[in-house]
């Protein structure tokens, strides 16, 4: 089978998932091969970390609540405190940046009061100082896939959304939550082994998943690529510190230049850390993602404003979102 093929493989099932019994089956026919080289290849590429997982991505705010929170480290203690914060279960990305405020991470619990308990303890933990809460306001463009023939967001513009209110669980959503944090089964029939290990029946389980990509609570279902793995090495975190008043267009403009990944709108951290607009930009090397900034400045703008450019050293931990623990889910 040809690299052509693979590469098809990766790009053009980011998203829109099959929700039916076998799934890689129906892929194989669209692209005239056997469900078993499907199956062969994502299993080959999971194992390989070029793909996280072939599963679901959320909007933020769909369940529980998350941050994007932020640490000074002394250079000499940072592989310690990257420990720390990694060894949470609550931590799903945590990266070194290049910044006097050098360790960023992403944490998500079930509620907003567990997310401040879970930051405070990794602040006392970690003996840095002040950790920067950074909510999410407003988002531009949020996960909608990577073109991976020309590094950028692979769907067209959405209207911007507020921050998401969490969505009252069942028991029933949670045990799915469970089960799918970890990816759909690379297996003929994914949906019949979710629902086993949920406890529910596959009919209910595709039900549940219709309804959840309908209503926007999952952003997109497919295969979750890992850019670094996949040639795009180098990234960068761009923040402007823009006024209120203007946020919303200014971030409009931003989230349609080429190149940018993800965008959106962050609360301020105070006099540390004024920014209150963000963006992604992912590329093969660090002149090409450097140079995505001063372009964007030229076509939108933003130049005006006060901006850093951050570029991703060091990735410590990165994994899917863990929504629900089975433990939480055992114990209440």
């Amino acid at each position: 089978m040809s690299a052509e093929l693979e590469f098809r493989l990766l790009n053009e099932f980011q998203r829109g998932f099959p929700l039916e019994a076998r799934p890689y089956a129906r892929i194989a026919e669209r692209l005239d091969v056997t469900e078993d080289w499907v199956l062969a290849q994502l299993a080959g590429l999971l194992r390989d970390g070029a793909i996280a997982r072939v599963g679901a991505v959320f909007a933020p705010g769909a369940f529980g609540a998350s941050t994007l929170a932020a640490l000074e480290v002394p250079a000499e203690r940072l592989d310690e405190v990257a420990a720390l914060v990694s060894a949470r279960p609550e931590v799903n990305h945590n990266y070194e940046r290049e910044n006097r405020i050098n360790l960023w991470f992403v944490a998500m619990t079930d509620s907003a009061e567990r997310l401040r308990q879970v930051l405070r303890e990794i602040e006392l933990a970690a003996m840095c100082g002040p950790l920067l809460d950074l909510r999410m306001v407003e988002e531009f463009r949020i996960d909608l896939g990577f073109d991976l023939r020309d590094g950028d967001s692979s769907k067209g513009l959405e209207p911007p959304r507020a921050a998401a209110e969490p969505r009252t669980l069942s028991d029933s959503d949670r045990r799915l939550l469970v089960a799918l944090q970890e990816g759909l089964p690379i297996v003929a029939e994914p949906y019949a082994a979710l629902a086993s290990a949920a406890g529910l029946a596959q009919g209910d389980v595709l039900e549940r998943l219709r309804d959840w990509v309908q209503a926007d609570v999952i952003r997109r279902l497919g295969v979750v690529v890992r850019h670094r793995e996949l040639g795009y090495r180098c990234n960068a975190m761009v923040v402007w510190d823009v006024p209120d008043g203007v946020v919303r267009p200014l971030g409009l403009n931003l989230a349609q230049q080429p190149g940018v990944t993800l965008c959106y709108r962050r609360a301020r951290g105070g006099p540390r850390w004024p920014y209150n607009l963000y963006c992604m930009i992912h590329g093969r090397s660090r002149d090409g993602v450097r140079a995505q900034p001063r372009r964007i400045h030229e076509h939108t703008g933003l130049g005006a404003f006060p901006s850093q450019v951050l570029f991703s050293r060091t990735r410590f931990k990165q994994t899917g979102a863990r929504y629900v623990s089975g433990k939480d889910l055992a114990y209440g």
